[in-house]
């Protein structure tokens, strides 16, 4: 995937990614950002955040230089739960072998209004024919493709609102051609349906409050005479 990601056609996704979270990350503020995976040839998607710190956890080598921060088992990682702001998943849950478990330990480690972010191709486009015509995947090290709809599904049944949806990559996936803006938006010489698309949503914790039950109160009894009350 490394290969693919030095080529033409992919530097221009991952430049196309980088300014379409440019303005999906325009709202989301906090201490620390956790990347999980590593996609493009550094950092890419991390220089519209906001946050105080940025982290990438990479699930295996070899890397780009200064690419991770921490190798880790995304299903797994060695964070402490509910301390980071926002979750990127720059199409993590397409390469890990389980995408549910990937998804469940991002969820493990945010805050309670925290934000996730996640980017996806949609398999019924021409992206998705062709990874599905590929042997090895496309680009490159993908497992599977997961629907938005399929998607959007987990993190209802997670407890999350989903803010904001946007779809993208209006270009062949093929070398041939010169990647311009068309990758973030259709146009006449761009009418190919989108390759693939952006979920953003935000963590809802809801505090349960125990209600009390009250005690029938009986007055006391004195003999067969009722005592005085106010």
């Amino acid at each position: 995937m490394s290969d693919w990601h030095q080529g033409r056609l992919g530097r221009a996704v991952t430049a196309a990614e980088a300014q379409l979270l440019n303005g999906a990350m325009d709202d989301i503020f906090g201490l620390e950002l956790l990347q999980l995976g590593v996609w493009g040839s550094g950092r890419e998607l991390l220089q519209g955040s906001r946050t105080r710190h940025q982290s990438i956890v990479a699930s295996s080598g070899p890397l780009p230089a200064a690419a991770a921060d921490l190798i880790a088992n995304p299903a797994h990682l060695p964070v402490a739960t509910g301390s980071v702001d926002a979750v990127l998943l720059p199409h993590s849950l397409e390469i890990e072998p389980d995408p549910q478990a990937v998804l469940r330990e991002a969820d493990r480690v945010l805050t309670g209004q925290g934000h996730l972010v996640v980017l996806g191709f949609r398999p019924w486009s021409l992206w998705g024919l062709r990874a599905a015509a590929s042997h090895h995947g496309f680009p490159p090290g993908l497992n599977r493709l997961i629907s938005e709809q399929r998607l959007r599904d987990w993190l209802i049944l997670l407890g999350y609102e989903i803010t904001a949806a946007r779809h993208y990559l209006y270009l062949l996936p093929y070398e041939s051609g010169t990647p311009g803006r068309g990758a973030l938006r259709r146009s006449l010489f761009n009418p190919l349906p989108a390759g693939a698309y952006l979920l953003k949503a935000r963590k809802r914790n809801y505090t349960l409050t125990p209600i009390r039950v009250r005690r029938r109160e009986h007055a006391p009894m004195l003999g067969a005479l009722v005592n005085p009350t106010t």
